[in-house]
């Protein structure tokens, strides 16, 4: 079949969700980076996130926590995406991809050359145990929920795979396509929830040199890497290790940088961005500051609300909550002008709902008004800001009056309901360094009578409860996407509302929000995925689930650049670290 602008396009080498292959057959390598790029020497960071020790070496299971991109590093996958285009992919483990035509199952042919790292060669039942056991209750739940539209794997012969899907839905190929593969032997005859401390039998570029468990993790790169000279790696994982190191906080990690215990550290907090990084090992070019510009969407950071607390479940009160956000404040007194202000869910891209809804959006939902509030076909919510004319005083206003429809009044010092309760948050978190932004919004609620609690509690205890839903309010921040699809089902969807372990810890169960999910993971052009998302926007926003934050629209790194080379050319769509893990490679002075 031809590839269309309505037409997904299949072909040998790669499959375009809406059939934009840039790379032709045969081509050499991606654009971005340097084919003939050296390797050798060594790169050392700190995660983006915040993690713990590990105790584990098996990322696929819901207890304990797995090294930092462990499942980045050590497994391939059949298709792999690149920088470039965000719903392409190309041949990794599979040399060959073919869609029926009625869109209702995936063949993928295997490489032969493919080899775990234990030299054995990936075969068709690898692929197929992989799957089987990622959906199983053994694994961690939100496998079930990325491939819930995946009916079955079918070892078609040795080196051939047949996913059969349970709708037409043109990303299936992309969700299959990007499964981690591993091989049957990897923990062969435990429980895969069992498998613990037994080392991943991958086919990924690096591997752990030992068995030791602790906090910080090195991996070393294959030599042997089967797939090396393919096109879709040529040029790429050049460092011989790679090392990520965790502090426990922000300050003694901003120490190590400086004292040269690691090279690259990605940072979050605008104050140390604007106070920390300068000085004379900045000015004599040893570290260096950089915004990274890129064109990816805006990540939503927000301030998460509980739905299954009953507190939390009018929304007249998580309205009202948010009205205590004084972001033009502290956007100008705490992060020095460089943020912008979160509206809705996926801010700075085409699929943010601005204004009205547009003919393509009503299209979308009109089918479910009976489901919807009337103010959804309104305009799109617009976060209250304090600058004039509008002032924080105006908007607590705004705040008591909504909580007193809730039936919420104040009286003997604090908020309360008719039965003389009052009103409290508890706010749990796992980094201490946020009680100078929470403060503001702790000071604003005050004036309502709302006492917002501050709990600061260990990575693994956080995630522990958050697994558990068992919090109030929590802070989230979850990168934006160019190629949104399945994993927004594990984030709103209903199913995932009550599995210990999603990611939707809001806790949203709304039938409309479902209905619009569908239609995002059915699109079969942009522009029906733009109005999908849009619509999906709009109806998240009008739930008030969030207190939306702010975003930034480069990367802050702050980096030792002596010992590294960067590629010429930055991707339009990319995040940083795996950039730079990806991409850059050793100085001859850094081997």
């Amino acid at each position: 079949m031809a590839c269309s602008v309505a037409v997904p396009c299949w072909a040998a080498h790669a499959y375009a969700q809406f059939g934009d292959v840039k790379y032709p057959p045969g081509f050499a390598h991606f654009d971005y980076v340097n084919p003939n790029a050296p390797k050798g020497g060594e790169i050392r960071m700190v995660p983006p996130t915040r993690p713990s020790n590990f105790d584990k070496f098996n990322p696929f299971t819901l207890k304990g926590n797995a090294p930092y991109d462990i499942g980045a590093l050590l497994f391939d996958t059949l298709l792999v995406g690149n920088s470039d285009e965000p719903t392409t992919a190309y041949g990794l483990l599979a040399q060959d991809v073919e869609v029926a035509p009625d869109r209702l199952s995936a063949t993928f042919k295997l490489n032969p050359r493919a080899r775990f790292h234990d030299g054995k060669p990936v075969l068709a039942a690898d692929v197929v145990h992989s799957f089987k056991t990622l959906i199983s209750k053994e694994a961690a739940p939100q496998y079930r929920t990325i491939y819930v539209e995946v009916k079955d794997a079918v070892e078609v012969d040795e080196r051939t795979v047949r996913f059969d899907f349970s709708s037409p839905n043109p990303e299936l190929p992309l969700v299959v396509g990007g499964m981690p593969v591993f091989s049957r032997d990897w923990g062969k005859g435990k429980p895969f929830d069992q498998v613990v401390s037994e080392m991943p039998i991958g086919s990924g570029p690096y591997r752990i040199p030992n068995t030791r468990m602790g906090r910080d993790i090195t991996y070393v790169r294959d030599p042997n890497y089967w797939a090396a000279d393919l096109p879709t790696r040529k040029g790429q994982f050049n460092f011989d290790r790679v090392t990520f190191k965790i502090y426990l906080d922000e300050t003694s990690r901003f120490e190590g940088l400086k004292a040269g215990e690691f090279d690259f550290m990605r940072e979050f907090i605008s104050r140390n961005w604007a106070r920390q990084y300068k000085g004379k090992q900045f000015d004599s070019g040893e570290l260096a500051k950089r915004a990274f510009e890129n064109k990816n969407p805006g990540d939503f950071q927000g301030y998460v609300f509980n739905l299954r607390k009953p507190k939390f479940q009018d929304i007249r009160v998580r309205k009202a909550i948010a009205l205590a956000l004084d972001f033009e404040w502290m956007n100008k007194q705490l992060f020095y002008g460089i943020y912008k202000r979160v509206n809705g869910y996926f801010p700075n891209s085409e699929f943010h709902a601005e204004g009205l809804p547009k003919p393509d959006e009503l299209a979308l939902l009109e089918p479910l008004r009976d489901k919807l509030r009337p103010e959804v076909f309104g305009p799109a919510p617009v976060a209250a800001s304090t600058d004039p004319p509008g002032s924080l005083r105006a908007n607590l206003r705004q705040a008591q009056a909504l909580f007193k429809e809730a039936g919420w009044e104040y009286r003997d010092g604090a908020l309360r309901n008719a039965k003389g309760e009052a009103f409290t948050m508890e706010f749990l978190n796992d980094q201490p360094s946020l009680v100078r932004i929470v403060g503001p919004f702790q000071k604003a609620l005050e004036k309502l009578g709302v006492q917002l609690i501050y709990r600061v509690v260990d990575f693994s205890l956080s995630k522990q409860k958050m697994d558990a839903f068992d919090f109030e309010v929590t802070t989230l921040r979850l990168p934006g996407t160019t190629a949104p699809g399945g994993e927004l089902l594990e984030l709103f969807g209903s199913k995932a509302a009550n599995t210990p372990g999603s990611s939707n810890i809001w806790g949203i169960a709304d039938p409309a929000v479902d209905a619009l999910l569908q239609k995002v993971v059915t699109a079969r052009t942009r522009p029906d995925l733009s109005a999908a998302m849009r619509a999906l926007d709009r109806v998240l926003s009008h739930g008030y689930y969030s207190v939306p934050q702010y975003y930034g629209d480069a990367f802050l790194v702050g980096y030792r650049p002596r010992p590294f080379v960067l590629p010429p050319t930055i991707p339009p769509y990319y995040q940083v670290d795996g950039w730079a893990i990806s991409t850059w490679w050793a100085s001859a002075r850094n081997k």
